[in-house]
């Protein structure tokens, strides 16, 4: 499998460019012969904890896990003690004994931090307001299945320089892409994160950069990404949102600006005429549902790599 031993995944840092090499080729060969890993996780018990609702998350690993052969738990924050106070570090500590992983959907990045540091068992971050890097795995995943690569190519994302963003820079880094994001000045990208993705883009020939015209960022762009301009948390902001980010709306005349075979990703809930017009996330150069469906494949090898 990996040649590389992660314990946990928490912001794609954990990986070398070796790794995710690794990693997304173990993916690709789930994706062509799942019934060679039926077995895999047998015995093996997942617990999947939402503190924030979720589509693509909740269904990929959990039936990602029963697919391999686990088995797996869905766990929500008022379920559990942690609901009324009960300290992080004390609960990990306990899931320690009972499961052989965590995977969590949470709102604070610090939150996922604690329980890597707290726990003895791999931990998952399945979405913090930070980070998505099971998102961008999939991401990562389809890029490759479209060109046959991902070294090289140019992925602009436009929009909030939101966890999405973060987690496309350093996966996009660690891959030798050229990332550009996009977004108004306002609402950029972490300048640690962006920093750290620069360091990464430096040792594999590829580059992150910022941009704040959306149309100049999607020229001779390979792939143009987009998300929510408001995401879970955000709803009481959701009006300014789009007043601020009307120009980055992605349509076909934006689309027209990057490469004739560009593809469109989203990583979806997407509001049609808001971030991205129908036109354009329902047109022939959309991958949004494989992307979506690369969900799985790419959570199974995360799993194989870190529980076996």
């Amino acid at each position: 499998m990996t040649t590389k031993t992660i314990n946990h995944l928490l912001t794609l840092e954990e990986l070398t460019p070796s790794a995710l090499d690794d990693l997304l080729g173990l993916a690709a060969e789930v994706k062509r012969q799942p019934e060679a890993f039926q077995s895999a996780l047998a015995g093996k018990k997942v617990a999947l904890l939402f503190e924030k609702a979720s589509t693509r998350t909740r269904m990929s690993f959990e039936v990602g896990v029963v697919e391999l052969g686990g088995y797996p738990l869905f766990l929500s924050s008022s379920d559990l003690q942690i609901g009324r106070g009960e300290p992080l570090t004390d609960t990990i500590q306990v899931m320690s004994r009972y499961v052989d992983a965590l995977m969590i959907r949470t709102y604070a990045h610090e939150t996922v931090e604690t329980l890597a540091s707290a726990g003895s068992i791999p931990i998952i971050n399945g979405l913090t307001d930070s980070h998505h890097p099971c998102q961008v795995l999939a991401d990562l995943l389809t890029v490759e299945e479209v060109f046959g690569t991902r070294t090289a190519k140019t992925l602009t994302y436009i929009g909030d320089g939101n966890n999405m963003a973060h987690s496309l820079m350093i996966g996009g880094a660690l891959s030798g892409m050229h990332i550009r994001i996009a977004s108004p000045e306002a609402y950029t990208v972490e300048t640690d994160i962006f920093e750290r993705a620069n360091e990464l883009a430096a040792t594999t020939g590829g580059s992150v950069t910022l941009w704040q015209d959306p149309v100049a960022a999607a020229e001779g762009a390979d792939v143009i990404y987009t998300d929510v301009f408001a995401s879970m948390g955000q709803e009481a902001e959701a009006a300014e949102r789009l007043t601020q980010f009307a120009t980055f709306q992605v349509d076909a005349t934006l689309m027209q600006q990057a490469k004739s075979d560009a593809i469109f990703l989203h990583c979806l809930p997407a509001h049609r005429g808001e971030e991205v017009t129908a036109d354009v996330i329902d047109g022939p150069q959309s991958v949004v549902f494989d992307q979506a469906e690369n969900r799985l494949h790419a959570q199974k090898a995360l799993m194989l790599t870190l529980l076996t």
